[in-house]
């Protein structure tokens, strides 16, 4: 099988396991900004941004060292054993001490959610571990069906804890608890994971290894924090909590894209990490990034120019409204993370995890200094703005960066075509009339269109032959 089938091959299994439910949660927006005010979703989503920046600090990126290290052992059991035993246990330790510290912080924090945030914490944690064990074997397979589970779990329960009982902000907690939960125990017992844990086999070299390569990310992942996430506590300090579920809502459009892309960034991470030693890498790499961006530029466009048509059906409580103006300046910035995050798959691939953090250290520096500069002069705009300044010059750096360790050429009439396109797209969402509504969809189906043609033609085709093998089948 040649890399772009495996690739593909790969980026479809694990996307049934997310689409779906990701999409389902997508399309339960109306029901959380109908049901929850907005101080209790700027609440959730306070909570969820602060357990995303205590992951990376108290657990040390493990979890994504052993995913890597895993690849190169899938034939050593011996090995497959050693890493695992360690990592699991590194990570027991880490929780045991953090849980003791927090315990006793916690009892001069005055915060209703303040059990629930370590207790999520621990399980997130521990579900990213045993997901990453799945990727790192090859099961593919597994993977998609312990998301596909989390992703389940957490809708349902937060239908029936916010819809049917009322729980608010506490159901939404609770779901997401569950659903952690049952995705262990699902990965734990699929892939028997027991007999991958042995205290013999606990290695201190082992551990120092992991560490070598995960403690580098622990900054790129903190700067990916400020660059993500930082505009939620700034917002609320500055603005209120309120206008944060505002902004938390605004980022629930652009979440479309890069779920999509994170579910096709994992399969391509594994790819290039495969394939790195290839004497025709540079070519491969270039051919695959610029076919990805072709896409998601088309997709973020195209949510763009038909948002008008949809999102009063999307946002329905009118605190909400303010987020319209949010919706083009995240998903443009959302193309340039998927360009960030295609170049730092190849930094994973050559082990650079100190290039990572260098360069994301960069873009975190640039969001703070354009979130606090703006946010008093233009409100809610400066944290939008800032990750769009934060996400471009990111991209700027890196690609400059990797130069120096393969040669990567971007497709760059295509991206001034795009620039364009993007420009008048822009005009047409902020003017509110209904004819240049029109005219932005059609130019963003036109655009889809001439820069994709040749993948549509390749999916209508496999399509068309696979319809004619079950006809004849059923004949």
């Amino acid at each position: 099988m040649n890399r772009e089938k495996q690739l593909a091959k790969n980026t479809i299994i694990v996307a049934m396991g997310k689409i779906a439910t990701r999409f389902i949660s997508f399309f339960l927006l109306p029901l959380y900004t109908a049901l929850l005010t907005t101080e209790e979703y700027g609440t959730i989503d306070l909570l969820n941004t602060c357990i995303s920046l205590l992951l990376p600090l108290l657990f040390l990126q493990i979890d994504q060292a052993l995913f890597r290290f895993l690849i190169d052992v899938r034939d050593k059991e011996k090995k497959k054993k050693e890493l695992i035993t360690t990592s699991l246990m590194t990570v027991l330790a880490q929780t045991i001490i953090f849980s003791l510290i927090y315990l006793v912080i916690a009892q001069f924090i005055n915060n209703e959610y303040q059990y629930f945030l370590l207790i999520n914490l621990i399980f997130a944690e521990l579900s990213n571990v045993f997901l990453e064990i799945a990727r790192g074997f090859g099961d593919n397979g597994v993977y998609s069906i312990g998301s596909l589970i989390t992703g389940a779990v957490t809708v349902i329960l937060n239908v029936i804890l916010i819809a049917i009982f009322g729980w608010g902000a506490y159901g939404m907690l609770t779901a997401t608890l569950f659903a952690n939960i049952f995705c262990c125990i699902f990965i734990f017992i699929k892939e028997k994971l027991y007999k991958y844990i042995d205290f013999k086999a606990y290695s201190k070299e082992e551990r120092k290894s992991l560490w070598k390569y995960s403690i580098p990310l622990v900054p790129n992942q903190l700067s990916w924090w400020i660059v993500n996430a930082s505009d939620r506590i700034i917002v609320t300090m500055i603005l209120g909590v309120g206008l944060n579920g505002v902004y938390s809502s605004a980022n629930k459009i652009s979440s479309i894209c890069i779920t999509l892309f994170g579910i096709l960034n994992m399969t391509w991470q594994e790819s290039a990490s495969m394939y790195i030693k290839d004497s025709d890498h540079d070519e491969y790499f270039s051919k695959m990034i610029n076919f990805i961006t072709r896409v998601f530029i088309s997709l973020c466009l195209g949510i763009v120019a038909f948002m008008p048509f949809i999102f009063s059906f999307l946002i329905v409580g009118k605190d909400y409204a303010g987020a319209y103006q949010q919706i083009p300046i995240l998903l443009l910035a959302t193309i340039f993370n998927i360009l960030v995050s295609l170049i730092g798959s190849l930094y994973v691939a050559i082990k650079k995890t100190k290039e990572i953090a260098k360069t994301s250290f960069f873009a975190a520096v640039i969001n703070l200094i354009v979130d606090f500069a703006l946010i008093k002069f233009i409100g809610l705009y400066a944290a939008s703005i800032s990750t769009l300044v934060a996400y471009l010059t990111m991209f700027i750096y890196r690609y400059f960066d990797i130069q120096k360790y393969m040669k990567i050429k971007l497709d760059t009439k295509m991206l001034l075509t795009s620039l364009i396109t993007a420009i008048a797209i822009f005009i047409c969402y902020y003017s509110h009339n209904t004819i240049l509504y029109v005219i932005g969809a059609l130019i963003s189906v036109l655009f889809a269109f001439v820069y994709n043609y040749k993948v549509m033609k390749k999916g209508y085709q496999f399509f068309m032959k696979k319809m004619k093998k079950v006809v004849k089948k059923r004949i």
